[in-house]
């Protein structure tokens, strides 16, 4: 056994700092020792109940089980929202293992750690190997942000030729803007004003469009959209959005954050539109979006804070106010 300093929310949404003691290592799990965590929206909702936060985790493999076949001490790691699955179900047979009726997920399992912490006991089997070419500060985000943009495009069949609307250029946008274009596809992105469209270009967009008083009919984007990514918290005003589709679009809402995803239905139906819903990517995508982010050199653009009580209370309340550019990373000390 153990121990370990974990961060917790409470009710008052303040965080808390508290210790845990690890669990035995039985079977295929694998203790770590935490470098670096991202810092989520999930982990704003989180934040007032009295359970461990982070699930944007990367660390160094300390010690393995006597099951544990893939990974050794020294590895570097990284791990996500899904903790583990039943591995029997068709979901988990099919390669789809984030929907699997057993599934332990973060905010409904191992309540006692997360990534907010200094170390945490997890399965081998929802370990993924860092590549060396990513730093611990880019990697973190991706455990959770990038796959779960990634995920979209490659479960989902988003192609190469295909033309890609990005809605929002925030923690989400600028990594689906940076995949997307690594993919090949023609990537239009769509922002409240002109203030981030310098950035937009720069990771990867072809054409930017300022939206905020636009009326319909006002944006002429030519060749319509195959897909549309919504990383806005807001819900779009499909008055402005619906008329630049391609017949049969794919709309991934990946980030409405309150109430119902609400869309006009005859408008959807006349013109074959699909809502697809897309959780954060099962593991062989997740393992590929990180070999993909090391191969094309997408990283996220990151602001550091300690791993401390201070550390996290100002990196969500940067992140809750909207001020991050784009994703926060908390960083243990060496």
């Amino acid at each position: 056994m153990s121990n370990a300093t974990f961060y917790k929310g409470s009710k008052s949404g303040r965080i808390q700092k508290a210790d845990t003691q690890l669990k035995k290592l039985e079977g295929d799990f694998v203790r770590l020792r935490i470098t670096a965590s991202g810092v989520c929206g999930t982990d704003l909702h989180y934040r007032t109940q009295p359970m461990a936060l982070g699930h944007e985790g990367v660390g160094i493999v300390e010690e393995t089980g006597p099951a544990v076949k893939h990974l050794q001490k020294g590895d570097r790691v990284g791990w996500g929202y899904v903790h583990d699955t039943c591995g029997e179900c068709e979901h988990c047979l099919t390669g789809m293992d984030t929907f699997c009726w057993s599934r332990a997920m973060y905010g409904e399992a191992d309540l006692d750690q997360g990534s907010f912490g200094t170390g945490a006991v997890w399965r081998e089997a929802f370990l993924f190997k860092v590549p060396d070419s990513i730093a611990d500060e880019h990697a973190a985000p991706l455990q959770c942000g990038g796959a779960t943009v990634f995920g979209a495009l490659e479960i989902h069949n988003v192609k190469s030729t295909d033309r890609v609307g990005i809605i929002g250029v925030g923690g989400l946008g600028h990594l689906a803007i940076q995949f997307a274009s690594k993919k090949g596809c023609d990537v239009v992105v769509f922002s409240g004003t002109e203030s981030k469209k310098d950035e937009a270009m720069e990771l990867g967009a072809s054409s930017f469009y300022a939206m905020k008083d636009k009326k319909p009919g006002d944006t002429d984007i030519g060749r319509p959209l195959d897909a549309l990514i919504v990383t806005a918290s807001a819900l779009p005003d499909w008055s402005l959005y619906i008329p630049l589709l391609n017949r049969g679009a794919k709309i991934f809402p990946l980030s409405v954050a309150e109430g119902d995803f609400a869309i006009p239905h005859m408008q959807m139906m006349s013109n074959g539109l699909v809502i697809q819903n897309s959780l954060v990517a099962p593991r062989l995508v997740h393992q590929r979006m990180l070999e993909f982010a090391a191969h094309h050199g997408i990283k996220p653009m990151v602001e550091k804070f300690e791993m401390s009580e201070k550390g996290i209370e100002e990196a969500m309340e940067k992140l809750d106010a909207g001020k991050l550019r784009y994703r926060a990373v908390l960083l243990n000390k060496q």
